[in-house]
């Protein structure tokens, strides 16, 4: 996605075993595990005039996972892909050598009246080896995700693995992402649970970790894998993320993620040129941004 309107503004400090922050990539932390880019969209109020309109714009070298908590969003892309986003489930869109989408509110939504947009915008690098692959598209409903109870505390795993349990969603390496919800104070361990790096968005609520207080709006990365316990604070809502970090550097230039930087000077190229696989039926085009 590239409605920068809706991206949480970076505001990163060091709390002991956590930098504090709001989005990746922060300035001291380029990337979490494979993660190289988040984006919180909202929550927004849109409708009757305010819509959400993303025109065709294209990716390489990476997969996206949207993830929303309210709201709807139709994605259409030039595999040929037309379905709509809805609240629990997960758009997994590997783009590979390269796709262009569109990212658009669905037509029933525009009926004049108000409705929420809450949600997530990932990307997650793809490894070296894959970074060429031919792009896929991969969509699963709410109900098809690994997801149990621990007393109040509600937890699911929407891609990778994490908690001795696997998602669907097809990952190309070592990755988690988990949703928790709770109800009542939890004291969370993480360690030994996942591997690699770790990120936590909370969403709503707060949380107490490494004896500092963190309000809902803040996004925590762990310096290190053994990360020490969370409490989740009754009526939160956090999600985990992260994984095992790649050995070799990424660029990242708009929608661009490569290990080589040349490889994204010739996807601006192609862009330029409208060489890029096209959204059938749409003529819309992001210009590449100057000075990006």
């Amino acid at each position: 996605m590239s409605n920068i309107d809706l991206i949480i503004e970076e505001r990163s400090r060091d709390i002991g075993d956590f930098l504090v922050g709001r989005i990746l990539p922060f300035r001291k932390k380029r990337m979490v595990g494979p993660f190289i880019f988040i984006d919180h969209m909202g929550p927004t109020e849109l409708g009757p005039e305010k819509y959400m309109d993303v025109d065709q714009h294209p990716h390489i070298g990476l997969a996206t996972l949207t993830f929303l908590l309210e709201g709807a969003i139709m994605h259409e892309d030039s595999l040929g892909t037309k379905v709509k986003i809805q609240p629990g489930s997960v758009n997994w869109m590997v783009a590979g050598s390269g796709v262009t989408h569109t990212e658009r509110t669905p037509q029933e939504l525009r009926n004049g009246n108000v409705f929420t947009m809450h949600g997530y915008q990932i990307w997650v690098a793809l490894p070296k080896e894959k970074e060429f692959m031919t792009p896929e598209f991969h969509h699963f409903d709410a109900n098809e995700l690994p997801q149990w109870q621990e007393g109040s505390t509600q937890f699911k795993v929407v891609a990778g693995t994490a908690f001795g349990k696997t998602s669907p969603v097809p990952v190309f390496s070592d990755l988690f992402m988990v949703e928790i919800k709770a109800e009542k104070k939890y004291l969370l361990q993480i360690n030994g649970q996942v591997r690699g790096e770790i990120g936590i968005c909370i969403v709503e609520g707060s949380i107490q970790a490494c004896d500092n207080h963190v309000e809902k709006g803040n996004m925590l990365v762990s310096k290190t894998e053994d990360a020490c316990s969370l409490t989740i604070h009754p009526n939160s809502h956090i999600i985990l993320f992260g994984g095992q970090p790649f050995e070799q550097e990424r660029h990242i230039f708009w929608n661009f993620v490569a290990s080589d930087a040349s490889t994204i000077e010739k996807a601006k190229e192609n862009w330029k040129n409208k060489t890029f696989p096209r959204v059938q039926n749409d003529n819309s085009y992001v210009p590449l941004p100057e000075g990006f």
